[in-house]
């Protein structure tokens, strides 16, 4: 049986969704173009350009046939001079000014697109990362990076290319469609009747091929996705020897994608078939009425030149509106998703980091009273259900339980990430909501179990705890935490290269610079979340006494598996189903012979 697509909703980013064009989404649109404010003046200023650009080039088809009829001893338009090289010299002059003009309008877009679109990722990242973790926790990283990328540049693309293309078909659409009433009104209403219907089945034929092609593109998405999961698990894939299996459900979907693009291929023949038959149709048409008009004198050579030379203007503005149209829909639906980011109600964080100064330090006391908690996202599911317990500054306090018993969530809930629905965490006396909450990240440090190191260097990632250590603060911190001498044995030292979440290093030297940026940062409350359980028999003696180090004259919040990591405690809770069932030090709990903490010490070593 074919396993399912762990990323089946992923699609190509030229398929962005679209939005309807209603007055709701147009209001919210206005949200991101209160951007362009700073920089109204070069906006407007690349308008007016534009504007200018577009009339100058309507100009031109009059001067070509101005030329025609010039050079046949014809004078049509009494606003044209009837001399040849003056009419050249005029056309040279003008296409001089509209290159100029087109010049500054795209400089001043593209600038003015550029800038306001940084302040827009600007934003949105600040937000983003200023944002509580119940938001991270309903959404995925892959989707929210889309949102920086895909979205923005969207958005990127409507205000330097669509706004200024639309603007542009649209003063030679009406332009052009008025100049040839002017010209003639009898080749304007044979025009305007073969137009339309073109437009139509194009619009219809448009809609049926792009459905084929973002078929196409999830049936790509689809194999790519086949790729990805066998390149993840080629360990899996060969051990299993399933590398035939994983071939045949790779060329099972690109079968797929040739069907359907060869089905698409088709329609698409067609259609641009059709459009060139109509579309040439139309232009002999126009030239065959018009050239009998020109044979009644009822028209110029040079005037029916120009005609079909705006005709050729109107045709051409009249197909791009489909997809202008399209654009500005994704536009829209991309403004939706990053004002939905920017709408959120953010942590009171600031992005100046000196305004995120300590301005209440904590002695270490610290108290659970009553708490009852249940993530946001399965409210359903109590995760703790009157927890209460006390540790006193300097205390080291071990939480213990089964799996599933709301450890971690207890570290979760010290740190602020999420806010109980019921009791309180009392700090130093006084309810947490009474402390900014900067101050109390500030001064609590946490030493998880799987580490996560940022792609840089080795100091980059140790000053991570305190970003104006020095270099001596630094190799102090790493070597009470055990990391100098394996540190000072690479060829770069300090500047070497950890890796993406830092995979060149080990598991334990990856715990032990995490134990150095949390000396670094001296807490006053240290949560260490399993910190020793994945490590071998070495790395975890020289981890365990880089922690005994750090808990030093500290309050440390001990969550852990291996029970002999904790015998030393001041205090140990034990959780089950997210309860506190029982609360000790090591050789109390040993006493309760029913007790889960002896059974749970049975587990693990003899206590008899």
């Amino acid at each position: 049986m074919a396993r399912g697509r762990f990323n089946s909703s992923n699609k190509p980013s030229e398929e962005l969704p679209k939005a309807k064009l209603n007055r709701e989404n147009l209001r919210k649109i206005r949200g991101l173009l209160k951007y362009l404010s700073p920089y109204k003046a070069k906006f407007i200023t690349g308008m007016l350009f534009l504007f200018l650009s577009s009339l100058v080039g309507l100009a031109m088809p009059a001067l070509l046939g101005a030329m025609i009829d010039a050079a046949e001893g014809k004078h049509k338009f009494n606003f044209i001079p009837s001399n040849l090289t003056i009419i050249g010299t005029t056309a040279f002059i003008i296409l001089f000014v509209q290159a100029f003009i087109s010049f500054g309008r795209i400089r001043l877009f593209v600038e003015v697109a550029e800038k306001s679109l940084a302040d827009i990722r600007r934003n949105t990242y600040f937000k983003l990362i200023s944002l509580p973790m119940n938001f991270f926790s309903n959404r995925r990283v892959g989707e929210l990076n889309s949102r920086l990328s895909a979205d923005l540049s969207q958005i990127q693309d409507t205000l330097t290319t669509t706004l200024a293309e639309a603007t542009r078909q649209l003063v030679l659409l009406t332009g052009g469609i008025v100049l040839l009433f002017v010209l003639s009104v009898k080749l304007t209403l044979l025009l305007l009747t073969l137009l339309p219907v073109m437009i139509v089945i194009a619009l219809l034929f448009g809609k049926f091929i792009r459905k084929l092609s973002r078929q196409a593109q999830d049936k790509l998405a689809e194999s790519n996705t086949v790729v990805e999961e066998t390149l993840q698990g080629i360990s899996n894939v060969k051990a299993f020897v399933n590398e035939a299996y994983e071939a045949s459900r790779y060329d099972k979907n690109l079968r797929e994608v040739v069907t359907i693009a060869l089905r698409g291929a088709t329609y698409r023949g067609v259609f641009v078939s059709f459009i060139i038959f109509c579309l040439f149709g139309a232009i002999v048409g126009v030239i065959w009425y018009g050239s009998s008009l020109v044979m009644h004198h009822e028209l110029s050579a040079g005037v029916l030149t120009t005609y079909i030379l705006y005709a050729v203007f109107v045709g051409g503005a009249m197909g791009s509106f489909p997809d202008l149209y399209a654009n500005i829909q994704k536009a829209v639906g991309a403004s939706e998703r990053v004002l939905e980011i920017l709408d959120e109600v953010g942590e009171p964080v600031s992005m100046v980091r000196e305004e995120n100064a300590i301005r209440n330090k904590l002695q270490g006391n610290l108290s659970f009273s009553d708490v009852m908690f249940a993530y946001p996202s399965r409210k359903e599911i109590t995760v703790l259900n009157g927890v209460s317990f006390t540790a006193n500054a300097g205390e080291k306090v071990a939480i213990v339980g089964p799996s599933g018993a709301g450890k971690s969530t207890i570290a979760s809930l010290i740190l602020r990430f999420y806010e109980p629905q019921q009791g309180s965490l009392i700090f130093d006396g006084k309810p947490s909501a009474e402390f900014p909450l900067t101050d109390i990240r500030n001064q609590i440090a946490i030493v998880p179990q799987d580490v996560l190191l940022f792609g840089g260097t080795i100091r980059e990632n140790i000053a991570y705890g305190k970003l104006s250590a020095s270099e001596e603060e630094i190799i102090q911190a790493a070597k009470r935490a055990n990391a100098h001498n394996f540190i000072a044995g690479f060829p770069e030292g300090y500047d070497t290269v950890v890796g993406e979440r830092g995979v060149k290093l080990s598991g334990g030297q990856r715990q032990r610079i995490a134990i150095a940026r949390a000396l670094l940062k001296d807490p006053a409350i240290l949560i260490l979340d399993e910190a020793t359980s994945s490590l071998d028999s070495e790395s975890e003696r020289l981890v365990q006494e880089a922690l005994e180090e750090l808990m030093k004259n500290r309050t440390s919040i001990i969550i852990a598996h291996r029970l002999s990591t904790i015998r030393e405690a001041n205090r140990i809770v034990v959780l089950e189903k997210g309860r506190v069932v029982e609360s000790g030090s090591h050789q109390e709990l040993l006493q309760n012979e029913e007790g889960l903490y002896r059974y749970l010490s049975q587990l693990q070593f003899d206590v008899s």
